[in-house]
């Protein structure tokens, strides 16, 4: 297994994600908690696609998988033709890092850091010069409306604008695929409504793959694709 990643270039029919037949399981002490079962999707290049499904349906697990953060107990999960079930941890970090951007439900950034720094982290961590990193993070800033706030540390940012930071630093590094687990969710209706405008524009203007995990049924009416995710397996 190799743990240096070439730059990916697809598997030949425009599909970004494809898994197939994937089992996740958690150990409980007794009986394996069964959370996937099964569970096959595929997503073509710049598509949108939303999954939805109840509390505890395993939809974040799912999403942690095509995003490498956590390994299927069995099945197959390739991004963009590589199968990463086969990448060192090196090389998964890696990929993590120049192909994948994350937007959470909880932001994550790092409160002693400005906006502008914490937007220029992943760049950083890619080997780009200090400067290049922060250059196009002001760059970012700007797309999402907030280059005024650059140097402002979250404290003094509102809960819309450290989410639309987190968007600019999930972009940090013009990843061919864009995950969202609930980016939502800790938001009013009115900034819930600007966000989810702004990740739409992205998607338009940069061709970035996007999917979607979500309770917001107004998002999920949206998606061009909504898919649920019920008995561990996804349905349209």
């Amino acid at each position: 297994m190799n743990s240096s990643l070439q730059p990916l270039t697809g598997d030949g029919t425009g599909a970004v994600v494809r898994i197939e037949d994937v089992w996740k399981e958690f150990p409980t002490g007794g009986e394996p908690l069964q959370v996937l079962q099964g569970t096959t999707l595929e997503v073509a290049a710049g598509e949108i696609v939303t999954i939805v499904g109840a509390s505890g349906s395993g939809k974040s697990t799912l999403l942690n998988i095509i995003g490498a953060l956590d390994r299927p107990t069995s099945g197959t999960v390739e991004v963009a033709g590589r199968d990463i079930n086969s990448l060192w941890d090196e090389a998964l970090a890696e990929l993590r890092n120049r192909y994948l951007g994350y937007v959470f439900q909880f932001h994550h950034l790092l409160p002693e850091f400005s906006a502008q720094e914490n937007v220029a982290l992943p760049a950083l961590m890619a080997g780009a010069t200090r400067e290049e990193a922060m250059e196009r993070a002001l760059e970012l800033l700007r797309s999402v409306g907030l280059m005024e706030r650059a140097d402002n540390r979250p404290a003094k940012l509102s809960g819309g604008e450290q989410q639309r930071v987190a968007v600019a630093r999930a972009l940090s590094n013009n990843p061919r695929l864009l995950l969202a687990d609930e980016p939502s969710g800790n938001l009013d209706n009115v900034t819930s409504e600007s966000l989810h405008e702004l990740l739409w524009e992205l998607n338009s203007s940069t061709g970035q793959t996007l999917i979607l995990v979500t309770h917001n049924q107004d998002l999920a009416a949206r998606s061009p694709r909504v898919l649920e995710l019920a008995d561990g397996r996804l349905n349209s």
